[in-house]
């Protein structure tokens, strides 16, 4: 399925001074203008191509990659403010309109805000909205202590970062608890801490507690069976590296490698972390 707001594969129907034009399937043929046209596309061949509207309101495809895609939250700069609203720049030669009626705040140039990108139904426009909690859900949320979760760093606050949780919930995490630094705009992933009485969610990102540690050292060593009985981390590794590898501190990575060496089901080697 072919759908407007977000990257598809489409295959190159017929190349005119124009440009390609794409098979679209029910939207009909898509251009790809010229200017993204090289010797090495050809008819028959398949693009990855984002599709929006351009300035006059004709669907297009463009190989750029925009910095997000609809029903996401992204952190944008704005780069004009105009009777009808404010422009973001957000990697497209168009820039992404958010309506006045979708501004909570007061946008100013330079300036970045979050704000959500979604298909306006009456206009059938890619815009955005500032006005964040009509995109959010108003049930309560169904987690445990420990769940893992998608979040959206949103906005920075005296006592940590506000986040979205999994595109649904507001979230919190505090400074206290934080092992790493995190960008405003970010996507990343945590784990649910609790569900407060408000219904927003203290997140960590890290399942940091001490009755975790030996369910660390389970995931470590399954991990490490999973490449063949050897893995190039150790404990000289960089957090970044452990905490893309397994969402843990480089604390709780090394508390964790020291008990699975302690009980002789390791070796740590200058090279990484060996199955005895």
């Amino acid at each position: 399925m072919v759908e407007i707001g977000y990257t598809n594969n489409l295959k190159i129907l017929r190349i005119t001074s124009h440009g390609a034009y794409l098979d679209g399937e029910d939207l009909g043929e898509i251009l790809l203008p010229k200017k993204f046209l090289t010797s090495e596309i050809k008819i028959g061949d398949s693009v990855d191509v984002f599709l929006y509207f351009d300035s006059e309101d004709k669907l297009i495809a463009t190989l750029l990659k925009p910095y997000t895609e609809i029903n996401h939250f992204a952190r944008l700069e704005c780069v004009s403010v105009t009777k009808i609203g404010a422009f973001l720049s957000w990697g497209l030669d168009k820039d992404l309109l958010v309506p006045k009626s979708e501004q909570k705040d007061k946008f100013f140039v330079g300036k970045k805000y979050t704000v959500y990108v979604y298909l306006d139904d009456v206009s059938n426009r890619i815009v955005a909205s500032n006005r964040l909690n009509r995109f959010l859900s108003m049930t309560s949320p169904e987690y445990s202590e420990g769940d893992k979760c998608e979040i959206f760093v949103s906005q920075k606050t005296s006592i940590g970062y506000k986040v979205i949780v999994d595109n649904l919930y507001w979230g919190m995490i505090y400074d206290s608890e934080l092992y790493r630094e995190v960008t405003l705009g970010e996507y990343t992933y945590g784990f649910v801490k609790k569900v407060r009485q408000d219904n927003k969610i203290d997140v960590m990102l890290e399942k940091s507690s001490v009755k975790l540690v030996d369910k660390s050292e389970q995931e470590i060593y399954e991990r490490i069976k999973e490449y063949g009985g050897f893995l190039k981390l150790s404990d000289k590794s960089s957090p970044e590296e452990i905490e893309k590898e397994f969402h843990v501190s480089k604390k709780v990575f090394k508390k964790a490698i020291g008990g699975l060496y302690k009980s002789r089901l390791i070796e740590i080697t200058p090279n990484g972390l060996k199955i005895v």
